[in-house]
């Protein structure tokens, strides 16, 4: 929704029966490197308020920190610091808006890099950060993501046991990352990833293409993807992610919830149909 002011954009998502967003912390919506972040974090949390809706914060803007190297710096990256002090003020922002979850990933390994010691970086990062969010009460979300060092539900799980399995740290599943790589069905791969799962991000996609479609426009299963969702309890935010459908929000946002709606399980005397 990058063509919409935020305050439009948060109403249209009210309006069409969206309970929450995933605020992008970037230039268009909420800037994280502007000045009075606190100031701003309790105004944007008293329209939320207003409009009975919640939120997680998301940080994978393209050109936050460097406008000539997409999502540059990283954890694994010249210039981790950078990256560390975003995440940080990341969970500033969410604790403000009373968001609960702030969610993050990897970067790809620097070319030429060796791997054992780009999980070395990744390890460390990951725990200056996590102590900021414990001190906050911040679940921090890593999201296993294409191409780069953390891509599949099982890098997670290697991450997870280097760290030592923190409270403060859980899993954003994306369902379409699950559609294009995972060797696991959606069904297989949400049950596996059940017990520290903290968010979802959900769009369709096709096997072996990194590209966010919307709902019928790929392989996803959605009735799938979200009776699973369902059987294993999860009671987090489902966040819809076509970020280069922007141009169409105003189509998106409506078709989307008609899709969710329709694909929805439905509850007959208790039991799942």
């Amino acid at each position: 929704m990058s063509d919409h002011r935020l305050e439009h954009a948060l109403e249209l998502l009210a309006e069409n029966g969206y309970s929450g967003v995933a605020l992008t912390l970037d230039h268009i919506h909420f800037d994280p490197l502007a000045p009075r972040l606190r100031a701003r974090a309790a105004r944007l949390r008293t329209e939320l308020d207003v409009l009975g809706m919640n939120a997680v914060v998301e940080t994978g803007a393209r050109f936050v920190l460097d406008p000539r190297r997409k999502h540059f710096p990283t954890l694994v990256s010249d210039g981790r610091q950078r990256r560390v002090d975003l995440l940080c003020t990341a969970v500033d922002v969410a604790a403000e808006l009373g968001a609960p979850v702030v969610s993050m990933w990897s970067g790809a390994a620097p070319a030429g890099e060796p791997r054992e010691l780009a999980w070395d970086l990744l390890v460390d990062g990951c725990e200056r950060v996590l102590t900021h969010a414990e001190n906050h009460g911040i679940t921090l979300a890593f999201e296993p993501e294409p191409g780069m060092l953390v891509e599949t539900l099982a890098d997670y799980e290697s991450l997870a046991e280097r760290l030592g399995h923190p409270p403060a740290l859980g899993l954003t599943l994306d369902i379409g990352h699950i559609v294009c790589l995972e060797p696991m069905s959606v069904t297989e791969c949400v049950r596996r990833g059940a017990a520290t799962l903290a968010h979802v991000h959900i769009e369709d996609m096709k096997r072996g293409v990194h590209e966010h479609l919307e709902f019928g426009a790929g392989e996803l299963d959605l009735g799938e993807a979200l009776t699973v969702l369902g059987e294993v309890g999860y009671e987090g935010m489902v966040a819809v992610e076509l970020s280069r459908h922007s141009h169409a929000a105003h189509e998106m946002v409506p078709r989307a919830m008609a899709a969710l709606r329709a694909a929805e399980p439905r509850r007959v005397m208790g039991e799942v149909t």
